[in-house]
Order: C-alpha cells, then structure tokens, then sequence
C-alpha cells in the first residue's frame, strides 16, 4: 500500500508555487490508513479546506497536473490499458482538466446562500440553503478511466469543500503510482492524499467512517462498498455499470449510427461503462446496419494489431468465455458472429465482434460485456424494443438513433435510464452542464460540473426569526378560540 503521507509533509502552497520534484514512493503498513485520515481530519477540523481561496488553488492546481504531465499520463494509460495518445487525451486528460477549470471559474457561485421565497405563515422571517462540506470524504475510483474516473469526482468534492481520500484502482498500477506521485507535487498533501491498495485496502478505508463515499466500478462491489459504509450511516455514491442499449429505428441515419456506435465501443476497447453494450435494431434497417457497423470496424481498425488488449487475464477469460457461449448458441439458434470472434490468450487480446441475435438468456446478453463485442438484436417495432429494455435492470445509459421527435419523446418518457443521448453515445458524460450518474442497479447520486458540487455538500437548511414584533403571542399557550382562528387564517 502506498499513500501521499509515505513522503514529507508540506503546508499548502501558492498558485504560483513550482510543482514539487516527483517523491519517493514506498509501501507502507496498513496501519497508516487510519493515520492519514485522521490527519485530513484535523486538517478539515482546522477550516482550512472551507474558504474559497483554497479551493479555487486546488481546482487550479489540480487542472495543472493534468495539462503539464499529458506525456507521463498518456504513457501510464498506454501501459495500464493499451491507451492510444488520442484516447488518453480525449477521454482521460482533457475532461478532467476541463472539469476542474471549469469548476474554478464558478465555485465562489456555488457556494452562495441559496435564498427563497417563504410562505405567508413563516413570515416575518428569512430562510435559505447553506452549502455545507461533508468533511472527510473517500472517493474510490475505477481502472478503465483511471484519472478521469478518480480525478473528475475529487473536483465536486474539492469544490465543496471537503478534504479527500482517493483509492484509485490497482489493476491500472502505473496510473496509480503517477498520480500519487503527481498529487504529491501538485495539491495541498494535507487534505488531499492518495492510498493506493487491492481491495482488502478498500475496506479498511471504509471502515474509518467517512463522511461520504463515491465508488465507480462493477455492481457487486457497489453492493460491498454500501453495505460497508451502512454501518457508519455514510451516504455513499455509485456510479456503476449495466447493459446500455441502443436502440435503431427504423427512419434512423444507419450510415451515420453504424459508425458512431463502432467509434463508442472501440473506444478504450469496449471497457467503458457507458459503451453500447447491445444494439436493438429495427428489422427493417438491420442488415444493412450489421454491414455498416462491420465496415466501420475494419476501417477503424486499419494498421492496427487485429486484436484488443484487454486489461488482465480475469478479464480476457471473462469476455473469451461470452463469445464461445455465443457461437455455440448460435450454432444452434442461426444467430452468429458476422465479424471478428478471435482471441489472443497469449497477449490478452480479442478481436472487434458483432453477435446477431445471440441467446436472449446467455451470458453475452445477462451480463454487461464491458469489452470489444457488440450484441445486435432483431426487433419488429419500438414497442418490441422498448419492452426489451424494460425486462432487464436500469441501465446507466440509453441511446436512441431516429429523425422523429414523436419516436424520441416516446423514448425519453417510456425508458428509464441513468442518462440518455440521441443520435450519438457517451458524450452526455463529458459535459459539466448535466448531472452524470446511474438509477437503480446502475447506481445512485450525480456528478459533474455544479451537480459535484451539490452531491458532496449537505444542504444545510436555515431559517431565521425576528424577535420584535412577538407575532408568536398570538398562539402560544393556553390555546384560545382566537388561536384557532389566527391559524386558520394563516393556513
């Protein structure tokens, strides 16, 4: 285990301070789970972390990490995860850097009181919503987006106020040593600290009883981190996973919809929870659909090796063993794979794969496949699709391809989803302008932009009194005919 207490402490430091020189890193005892957060503990105690300037000297620090180590970060992401410049920039260092400058600019906003408007009954007085940091918060973050995953929700925390552990992933091991490595040169040390550790780690942090949690990752271990936190009533977040559909209707854009829906699930190799898990097509539209998403695979794909890596060998054998349950219901059913279907065990690498039809019950279909495979299922009509959708637990996202506004509202209404987009897939989480989170099996809470803000502070009710003019002597005790008349007037 490693935390950013492993090297020497600092005070916090200037905007215009240098960068601190890369620390050593070193394992360290178990027992110091609970030394640094009590020390972030006392730092949250001190006020520190309360007032505006330190905030916006975090965000904006924390924005320079990112922009000034793209080099390093790209290179952890491309030994983690096989990450191409590109898609570290994209997906892992530009949205973070963006989200925490974005959150500087208007976390003096955030913060103000929020005053409304009292009903008659309450008058004289004033009343108002306090924005108020939770305190110590965890926030445990996911291999398949190590930065952005971990990084993006410390900057709603950070915003509001809070100080913060983060417990980045340990599949992604060389992203986790940088970012200790970069926090420490970067951020206030003393509210802001790193640990680093397999799951065992996890637990113990929760243990300490933290004000709030945030987990992204798989729903089983969403389940653990809740029932973990319960114990200590800590309100927790999860952002988790699910099977996202995406659904193709028949006046949809298929040329423009089959390379869209390529381009989101090669992303990152399919290893994104808000990736197009399965395709439910029109059957009017799906042929020619399969044969535009197949050519927009092989021309993504041009000079690159056939395969992709996938993370570790739990991994590979998890999504080798979906497709050979698919090819053997298919070759029972007549469904089948239409492209791709082979497996590298010796790199840990699978090809691009498009499934039609495979077995509704099977495992490609019951669990999300968060991997380079793509299920495309034959539909009659919308009513078939949405019924689809709505047998299976809530997903994190939906997607919907159509040129009718009547077939996207029916949609919007009739699907329950974490989050929705039309036309396109994934952008809705790299947006600070709307909440980002899941429902039901998918998770619980939001994030991004000022919804961050929001969820990692307590909205803190305050209402306050004159006590000149006593208008409460009206009604006190004894209880008269003219009390009951005043109240009745008054409600």
């Amino acid at each position: 285990m490693m935390t950013t207490e492993s090297v020497a402490r600092k005070t916090q430091k200037s905007e215009t301070e240098a960068p601190r020189e890369p620390a050593p890193v070193s394992d360290e005892k178990q027992t110091d789970v609970a030394k640094t957060v009590a020390r972030l503990r006392k730092t949250f105690a001190s006020g520190r972390t309360r007032s505006v300037e330190w905030r916006k000297q975090q965000l904006r620090a924390l924005q320079k990490l990112m922009d000034e180590n793209e080099d390093a970060i790209a290179a952890a992401l491309a030994e983690d995860l096989d990450r191409n410049p590109f898609e570290a920039y994209l997906a892992d260092i530009a949205t973070t850097s963006a989200e925490a400058k974005y959150a500087a600019k208007r976390v003096r906003r955030w913060m103000r009181r929020r005053y409304l408007l009292l009903e008659v009954p309450q008058l004289p007085g004033r009343g108002w919503v306090e924005y108020e940091p939770y305190g110590t918060v965890l926030i445990i973050g996911a291999w398949n987006y190590p930065f952005y995953l971990t990084l993006g929700p410390a900057v709603g925390a950070i915003a509001a106020g809070n100080a913060v552990v983060l417990k980045p992933s340990e599949i992604a091991a060389a992203s986790a040593h940088l970012m200790t490595e970069l926090v420490y040169r970067y951020l206030d040390t003393e509210a802001i600290a790193v640990v680093q550790g397999d799951g065992a780690v996890s637990q113990e942090l929760i243990a300490q009883g933290f004000d709030r949690v945030m987990f992204t990752g798989g729903t089983e271990i969403g389940r653990k981190v809740y029932e973990g936190a319960a114990p200590h009533l800590t309100p927790v977040t999860l952002e988790l996973g699910g099977k996202s559909p995406v659904i193709v209707a028949a006046d949809a854009d298929v040329d423009v919809a089959a390379k869209r829906i390529a381009w989101i699930k090669l992303l990152n190799a399919g290893q994104t929870c808000v990736a197009p898990d399965y395709v439910l097509a029109d059957a009017t539209v799906r042929d020619e659909l399969v044969s535009k998403i197949t050519a927009a695979l092989t021309k993504f794909r041009s000079g690159a090796p056939q395969g992709m890596r996938i993370v570790n060998q739990r991994q590979f054998d998890r999504l080798s063993g979906y497709l050979a349950a698919a090819k053997t219901d298919a070759a029972a059913d007549g469904g089948g794979v239409v492209v791709g279907g082979d497996c590298d065990a010796s790199n840990l690498r699978i090809q691009p794969t498009v499934v039609v039809d495979p077995d509704p019950d099977g495992p490609l279909m019951s669990n999300e496949i968060f991997g380079p495979i793509l299920p495309v299922v034959t539909v009659k009509s919308l009513d078939d699709a949405i019924r689809f959708v709505n047998s299976r637990p809530k997903p994190l996202s939906a997607y919907l391809f159509t040129k009718s506004r009547a077939v996207r509202e029916r949609v919007i209404r009739e699907v329950p989803a974490g989050g929705m987009m039309v036309n396109h897939l994934a952008f809705q989480v790299s947006t600070a302008k709307l909440p980002f989170g899941g429902v039901g099996a998918s998770g619980m809470g939001a994030y991004h932009g000022r919804w961050g803000f929001e969820e990692f502070s307590h909205r803190k009710s305050v209402l306050t009194k004159p006590t000149r003019p006593d208008l409460s002597s009206f009604i006190y005790p004894p209880y008269t005919e003219r009390a009951i008349k005043v109240a009745r007037r008054l409600f």
